[in-house]
């Protein structure tokens, strides 16, 4: 149990990541190379990664990871949210960290061989493809389809044919392959009706239509992303059976599997950025004079960083409770709180962010801070993992299924007063006795 301590080993890991995050990891941001030269030169820095016990560790041991438990990943994620490469120089990049934690329960051993551990050691890349035009938040709504066709494929081998349109690929520009939610079974329940699927990018019918720039990551920018949005038509597109992850129909359950503990991860990274962003806002308001003082001497400021810094506390707090949760119960045990953390963090990430780019004025509007580029990001994750509004009602409906309707409250004064005065009668009579 985490009690608001760790373990002395275990902080020495994390006081060395916060150092070399940010005496290594935090000067890729500046060096303006393009991405071939950006990854020659994070290679020397994932092997110190790797000599510390820090890579991938999201993973269970036997996969290369440390197996840590969620509150350990969470304490570290919240580092490497200070710089903008650390996850990737640490092997937690997403949308690779969470498909290999999705191959890594769902896949065969042969699978794994050829899809898991090259991804692990950086050989491939990979995407995850789910969302569609009319399907994002509801993926009970997605349209594409894959069909068996038995004995089609080479040596009569049985093929799956996927057609249909996603957009919003993660990573889909730089992808080895994609991991691909497609409907199996448009007859069964809502949640059984999908599967996931490997389907490597150079496969015939993959389409790349465009990528698509977003607030967070323009198309042109001067970050060398390896991630970035795409749309993909599938068309006819033939895989081997083999090529479907875990059985027909689970495609739901590996796709919670995958974004319940990520969330914590992802939560966590945010309290990093606001870390990052509230010491820029401090610095500034002890170094900018105007209309007669400090901006840290005007309370519209001493505002900013009070609030700031208490809402930075509260998801800290909220996001390792819902870790410990996790490691204490499972995923499915701490939905609740997994929800609460999504929407409740990227408020106060943008909130901290806003309010930081504030008092830096037109220079935090500029690109000569890192702030407008958190801001872009920022306003993102109210969106991605699904909208803030579809986590609001997750947390209210299982609040709700605590309670139960009653035709007159259980707090309504008259009533209590009839019941109370039943209760205590022996107790009054005998009071009134005495006097």
């Amino acid at each position: 149990m985490w009690e608001f301590s760790t373990e002395p080993e275990y902080q020495r890991k994390l006081d060395w990541a916060r150092e070399f995050v940010h005496t290594e990891v935090r000067d890729l941001e500046v060096l303006g190379v393009d991405r071939d030269t950006l990854l020659r030169l994070e290679e020397p820095l994932k092997q110190q990664v790797k000599d510390a016990g820090l890579w991938a560790a999201h993973l269970p041991p036997e996969l290369g990871g440390g197996g840590m438990g969620q509150v350990k990943l969470a304490l570290l994620h919240e580092i490497l949210g200070q710089a903008f490469y650390a996850s990737e120089v640490f092997g937690n990049m997403a949308p690779d960290s969470g498909n290999a934690e999705l191959i890594a329960v769902g896949a065969t051993e042969e699978q794994k061989e050829r899809w898991l551990y090259p991804l692990l050691e950086g050989k491939l890349r990979s995407a995850f493809s789910m969302t569609e035009p009319g399907a994002g938040a509801d993926p009970t709504l997605l349209s594409t389809r894959a069909v068996l066709e038995k004995g089609t494929g080479e040596a009569g081998g049985d093929e799956w044919v996927i057609n249909g349109h996603k957009w919003f690929t993660s990573n889909g520009p730089t992808a080895d392959f994609l991991i691909v939610m497609a409907v199996t079974d448009p007859e069964a329940p809502p949640h059984r009706r999908a599967s996931m699927f490997i389907v490597p990018k150079g496969t015939p019918g993959v389409n790349m239509v465009r990528t698509i720039g977003t607030m967070a990551e323009p198309c042109e920018h001067h970050l060398n992303w390896s991630t970035g949005d795409s749309e993909i038509k599938y068309e006819n597109v033939r895989v081997p059976a083999d090529h479907l992850i875990g059985q027909p129909g689970e495609g739901f359950l590996l796709a919670q599997k995958r974004l319940g503990p990520g969330r914590i991860h992802h939560c966590m990274r945010w309290i990093g950025m606001m870390q990052r962003a509230f010491d820029m806002m401090c610095e500034r308001s002890l170094s900018r004079y105007t209309h007669g003082s400090l901006l840290s001497e005007k309370q519209s400021i001493q505002n900013y960083i009070a609030d700031c810094a208490a809402q930075m506390q509260a998801a800290r707090l909220m996001t390792l409770q819902a870790a410990w949760k996790i490691d204490q119960a499972g995923a499915a045990a701490a939905r609740t709180e997994i929800a609460m953390i999504k929407y409740f963090g990227s408020r106060a990430l943008f909130d901290v962010v806003d309010k930081a780019l504030q008092v830096h004025g037109s220079l935090g509007y500029s690109t000569d801070l890192p702030l407008e580029l958190m801001f872009r990001q920022a306003r993102s994750f109210s969106i991605v993992d699904g909208p803030d509004e579809i986590h609001r009602v997750t947390v209210a409906r299982r609040i709700l299924r605590g309670y139960q309707a009653r035709e007159v409250p259980s707090e309504h004064i008259p009533t209590r007063a009839a019941g109370a005065r039943e209760r205590f009668a022996a107790a009054l009579e005998a009071l009134s006795l005495n006097r």
